[in-house]
């Protein structure tokens, strides 16, 4: 029954990514086009949140997304997840309907066909260089000013599978406080279950995510930083911890 198992993980794990890559190829043209401009970015992020479909659903996963707050068209916001694997990307892509660019480490760029779109259209970041923090930094900055939103998985990397919640990094929070720009906690309640990082584990099944009421900033000043960090990762380690 084990052998059974663990050729059931390997063909999963193989079949992601083929659902990653098949989508890519059938729309490439249009996803050509579609980052020719950055005023033509809404209509990527269309094409991906449908890509994102295609991989969820092949992969066996049906969403369930609860709101406390719907976010408001043509408003930026911060949106912030726990982080548990690339799904974490296919579900926030299918929970957010305001146009947002992740900032995502610039590791992922090596895969092919995806890496491609991914460095063409996310802010990438190699944590080990303050440099490459800075210019995320203001990257991130120019994408608020064109009236986009931001994804940040604030935990930095994936912890290991025994840690509910890493500790968050400050980005996120600086960022959302000089914008004045709300945070929008999303807690994904499955993920790890579902598909983590641990080769020989997960399966198809339900995925539930909450869209926590918002963390207003206004008002606030980069001394406020930590404590938003703090109450920010609050929100989400509590409701990891009684998702059941």
């Amino acid at each position: 029954m084990i052998v059974f198992k663990y050729a059931f993980w390997i063909f999963y794990r193989i079949w992601f990514y083929i659902l990653v890559i098949i989508p890519i190829i059938i729309l490439l043209p249009i996803l050509l086009v579609s980052i020719s401009k950055d005023e033509w970015y809404p209509l990527f992020f269309k094409l991906a949140r449908i890509w994102s479909k295609f991989i969820l659903i092949g992969m066996g996963f049906n969403w369930k997304i609860e709101q406390e707050q719907i976010p408001e068209v043509d408003k930026s916001y911060m949106f912030i997840a726990n982080h548990t694997s690339m799904i974490d990307i296919m579900l926030m892509l299918v929970s957010v309907k305001n146009p947002f660019v992740f900032v995502g480490k610039k590791e992922l760029a090596r895969i092919p066909l995806f890496g491609f779109f991914y460095k063409k259209t996310c802010i990438l970041v190699d944590r080990s260089s303050a440099k490459s923090r800075k210019a995320v930094f203001l990257r991130a900055q120019r994408k608020l000013q064109s009236g986009l939103s931001i994804c940040i998985f604030p935990e930095g990397l994936v912890p290991e599978e025994h840690i509910v919640l890493d500790e968050f990094k400050d980005g996120a929070f600086r960022l959302a406080i000089n914008h004045q720009i709300p945070i929008v906690p999303l807690i994904f309640m499955d993920n790890k279950k579902r598909f983590s990082y641990t080769f020989f584990s997960g399966g198809p099944g339900s995925m539930r995510v909450k869209i926590h009421e918002f963390i207003q900033t206004e008002g606030l000043t980069i001394n406020d930083t930590r404590e938003l960090n703090n109450s920010s990762r609050k929100i989400i380690f509590n409701q990891l911890e009684s998702k059941h």
